[in-house]
């Protein structure tokens, strides 16, 4: 008995060994599949041709625009709203308005949604210098373009306990971030000149508290003129407004965290991006 266990010892740590190696492979495999859809992404099989988005071509070290074949190819990056929380059906406002433009007759697809939820305007601006998101938004000719509500609002954590803005707190925060603001949309528009960008303007979800009605309206005023700065003085770049949208309908068009759209609210956005996009390109051929 003895014996035949020191016999068979040896093929136990073979085996072993095996399965440490192969589960090794698998590990390396994983991580580089991982890898490679962060920095080559592909497209929304839902609103695509079922292409993929290749490797990037390089042209004198830089990547090369996206071919004008008449295809819709659009991006988003921001916040939570550019993400779509608050959307019961996980749409937002991107693939809503992709399948807007795809009811019109245009040829949409959506290479990637870039949205994190918390994101403020200092973390999108070292975002937009990470090779994956440039990547994506020198490959999309229609980029969209949403954040700042946590910057003004904390996310919406008042209402979780946290003390309300002031009208002086929300003033203040204004010129700083504002300025990031502008920063940004510059930067988007030297990654991809090309593109038509909409930037998503701001709402103000707290027009039903009170004590947040008044500040909350002004500092959403005063953001939104700050883009317009910028927005006014460059082509292809348009505001998409939602002031108006959600200012007597909050409760119809907030979910449940009184903060985030929900599916309607989103598709108001939506149908809004479509028009604009519609409004800005007349002479791109929706095969109509």
């Amino acid at each position: 008995m003895k014996k035949r266990n020191l016999d068979s010892a040896p093929w136990i740590w073979r085996t072993i060994s095996t399965v440490s190696i192969l589960t090794t492979l698998l590990l390396l495999f994983g991580f580089g599949y991982a890898i490679k859809d962060v920095i080559f992404p592909e497209g929304d099989a839902q609103l695509g041709t079922g292409q993929q988005t290749t490797s990037p071509a390089k042209e004198n070290g830089q990547s090369k625009p996206a071919v004008n074949d008449g295809k819709i190819r659009m991006a988003v990056i921001g916040d939570s709203l550019a993400r779509g929380t608050g959307d019961d059906e996980g749409l937002g406002f991107v693939r809503r308005a992709g399948n807007l433009l795809k009811d019109q007759g245009y040829d949409v697809q959506v290479l990637n949604n870039m949205g994190v939820n918390g994101l403020r305007t200092d973390a999108l601006l070292n975002k937009l210098d990470e090779q994956g998101v440039r990547y994506v938004l020198q490959q999309s000719n229609f980029i969209l373009l949403s954040i700042g509500a946590n910057d003004l609002f904390q996310g919406g954590q008042v209402l979780q306990g946290e003390d309300a803005p002031t009208a002086e707190s929300l003033t203040a925060a204004l010129p700083e971030t504002s300025k990031r603001l502008q920063e940004i949309l510059k930067k988007v528009k030297e990654i991809n000149p090309d593109a038509q960008i909409a930037y998503i303007g701001l709402y103000n979800p707290f027009g039903d508290v009170k004590e947040l009605k008044e500040p909350g309206n002004a500092v959403v005023a005063a953001w939104n003129d700050a883009a317009m700065k910028v927005l006014n003085n460059e082509d292809k770049m348009t505001l998409v407004p939602t002031f108006d949208l959600f200012e007597n309908h909050l409760g119809q068009y907030l979910s449940s965290d009184h903060f985030h759209p929900n599916g309607e609210g989103y598709e108001q956005i939506a149908v809004r991006i479509a028009q604009e996009y519609q409004a800005e390109t007349p002479a791109e051929g929706s095969g109509k």
